[in-house]
């Protein structure tokens, strides 16, 4: 083991060590509620809301002292790509941004050391009755979804955490889904849903493709190496547990252009529901909503938000 990777273990140590003494609920599905328990509906059908189980804040010895040891090869260019099959439309040539100046080994070094040497600051967020989020110190980041029921529902075509080659940093990423707490990722296949080479869309919760790449996110100029360097799901996994950093305000203005109260995804969406005449979200699965994109639904799925009762009654309100 390199001095690297002795020094990346302990910190993972510590920081788990840290979350137990804070207490972090990691599933996010039984936090603090802020409002009383809504008035049950009657309805014949139910929606099913995949809501992780409250896990234990306590984190055993035995979990917390284990090495977790991500690779940062910067002499490994193999780092596989995902396969897809071949698309009938033309695909755009992503505009390839200039290369960093080659870092030193020891810029390097540093560099992922600090991706992984944070420590918590922030409280864990309380979810309200409708299943939101919410953040103490960003009120206006309000998801829906806890990256566990992300991780667990399917997403990604089962390819987010693969060993990646950044072309920026010359450097190749794997195993770094071993920082993920362990209770996130329970029962999920790490080869068929985290670490697939093959883009697997029957791995995806809405069962279709959707989305770039990461060297294809990389190329637009959409990732900051200095903290997340695959973007904006792995940000939001660190920020969910309590990491605080001055990428914050980009990627929540990300998620808000994307499925905010004015995103352009979530609006879509909800028109087609409006369209489509559908007011309940206990229909969903029924033939009534067909034409309602499993596409958009996934890649909204992909930013931590769903369509729920509350958002759709808006929605139908005008609001």
């Amino acid at each position: 083991m390199t001095d690297y990777e002795t020094r990346r273990a302990q910190k993972i140590a510590h920081n788990q060590a840290l979350l137990k003494e804070l207490q972090l609920d990691h599933a996010g599905a039984a936090l603090k509620r802020e409002s009383p328990a809504a008035e049950p509906k009657k309805s014949t059908k139910r929606r099913k809301i995949t809501s992780v189980p409250r896990q234990p804040a306590r984190t055993s010895a035995r979990i917390a002292s284990a090495p977790v040891r991500p690779s940062y090869n910067e002499d490994d260019s193999k780092a596989v790509k995902v396969q897809e099959r071949p698309s009938k439309k033309a695909s755009k040539t992503p505009v390839q941004l200039p290369v960093d100046a080659r870092r030193t080994t020891q810029e390097l070094e540093e560099l992922q050391m600090r991706w992984i040497s944070w420590e918590p600051t922030a409280s864990p967020p309380t979810r309200d009755d409708n299943g939101t989020f919410h953040f103490d110190d960003t009120p206006d980041f309000i998801p829906n979804k806890s990256p566990a029921e992300v991780l667990k529902e399917g997403c990604f075509g089962g390819t987010y955490f693969r060993p990646l080659y950044s072309s920026t940093l010359a450097i190749t990423v794997s195993d770094d889904w071993k920082e993920l707490p362990p209770d996130w990722i329970e029962g999920v296949s790490i080869e068929h849903n985290l670490i697939s080479s093959t883009y697997e869309p029957s791995i995806n919760k809405f069962g279709v493709k959707c989305g770039q790449t990461i060297e294809e996110w990389e190329a637009n100029g959409w990732i900051n190496h200095d903290f997340d360097v695959r973007g904006w799901f792995q940000w939001y996994c660190r920020f969910f547990l309590g990491r605080r950093c001055d990428d914050d305000e980009r990627q929540i203005g990300r998620w808000a252009r994307c499925v905010g109260d004015k995103g352009r995804w979530r609006r879509v969406l909800l028109k087609k529901y409006v369209a489509a005449g559908i007011r309940s979200v206990t229909d969903e699965g029924d033939d009534e909503i067909e034409g309602v994109s499993p596409a958009i639904h996934q890649t909204c799925h992909h930013w931590a938000w769903e369509v729920r009762q509350d958002i759709l009654d808006r929605a139908w309100n005008g609001a």
